[in-house]
């Protein structure tokens, strides 16, 4: 997009309604993190070109600014979990330093946790802080994000920030933070029909779907653990929307041949005018990489930009994007819309 060889479909931020220049431009981003594989980002590009995700042409022509990318990964450091955050910290402040950056968003595309077991020491900073070794991991990232004064968004349904203790730190470090688990393909659909079924007054009676894919998430997917936190984070939208839980579940299977790509297939059955049965079913077939890519570049620029605007603590305003928000939110996605464009003006 900055060498003028795409458009940024799929980007909010560049719709007509969200554009602003309160947000900081696409040629204005520098790339760098955090990771445990050992494969290039050059390397994973052709692999993404060979599996139909990128255009191999694109791969091709900015090979160097691929490798450039390279030398801004870090792997993830070893050591106790005081270690690690303060390693980490350490280097989001040289990133910062390096490239003369106002500000540093951090976010969590890690693969999913298993829900984190509640501890004492989460409801306070005080008591956190000699703690730190029960965090999972999704959570002490955002505790080195906070110490470094960086802004978190959690792209996964892991814990992440979602602790009074890491409240009250983001608090104290004055960033914001948004979260949890980018909406991208079924649960998207959800938030539109969903509305329209309490909406008409008609009585949802099942909702159930099964969502097939491969891929790194799908292979994490496939431990139990994970998988139960990414349906509870899934189903969420359905309990808050409807005003009650229909019954049914949605199942998540791993297909390693299909690798990015998805399918979900799910089964509406509901009531209409004197109990009259009906049902409806839909197939959504979506690359999740692509899906998810360009909201990452949009989380980045709306929460700089919340941040440089002195905005601290969570970003409810940004449901649009999550399956499971933060707050008390409205899960329609026309309503969180609104919200986002208020917001953006807001800044």
């Amino acid at each position: 997009m900055r060498a003028g060889l795409t458009e940024p479909i799929g980007c909010v931020t560049e719709h007509p309604v969200l554009r602003s220049d309160a947000l900081p431009g696409f040629g204005d981003l520098v790339f760098g993190g955090h990771d445990i594989a050992t494969i290039s980002v050059a390397k994973k590009a052709e692999a993404l070109a060979e599996a139909g995700v990128v255009p191999g042409r694109l791969v091709a022509t900015l090979h160097d600014e691929l490798l450039a990318v390279d030398e801004e990964i870090r792997p993830l450091p070893h050591g106790t979990a005081a270690e690690v955050a303060a390693a980490v910290t350490a280097d989001l402040l040289d990133f910062q330093r390096r490239h003369d950056l106002a500000r540093v968003v951090v976010v969590n595309v890690a693969s999913t946790e298993a829900a984190a077991a509640p501890h004492p020491a989460h409801t306070s900073l005080e008591t956190l802080r000699d703690a730190l070794d029960t965090l999972p991991p999704s959570s002490l990232m955002a505790y080195a994000a906070f110490e470094a004064g960086c802004s978190f968004v959690d792209f996964t349904p892991s814990t992440g920030a979602r602790l009074p203790a890491l409240h009250e730190l983001a608090q104290i470090r004055n960033v914001a933070y948004a979260g949890h688990d980018g909406k991208t393909g079924e649960t998207l659909i959800k938030s539109v029909l969903a509305p329209m079924f309490a909406m008409r007054n008609l009585r949802v009676k099942s909702w159930s779907g099964t969502n097939l894919l491969g891929g790194g998430d799908g292979a994490t997917l496939a431990e139990p653990a994970a998988n139960a936190a990414k349906s509870a984070s899934k189903q969420r939208v359905l309990s808050e929307t409807l005003g009650y839980q229909p019954d049914g579940h949605t199942r998540i299977e791993y297909v390693p041949d299909i690798g990015d790509f998805k399918t979900a297939w799910d089964l509406i059955t509901f009531a209409g005018f004197l109990g009259t049965p009906m049902r409806m079913e839909f197939t959504w077939h979506g690359c999740d990489s692509a899906l998810a890519a360009p909201l990452v570049l949009d989380l980045a620029r709306l929460t700089a930009a919340a941040h440089g605007a002195g905005r601290a603590g969570p970003l409810t305003e940004l449901a649009f994007f999550f399956k499971d928000p933060l707050g008390e939110v409205d899960h329609a996605l026309g309503a969180q819309f609104e919200a986002l464009a208020v917001f953006v003006r807001s800044l």
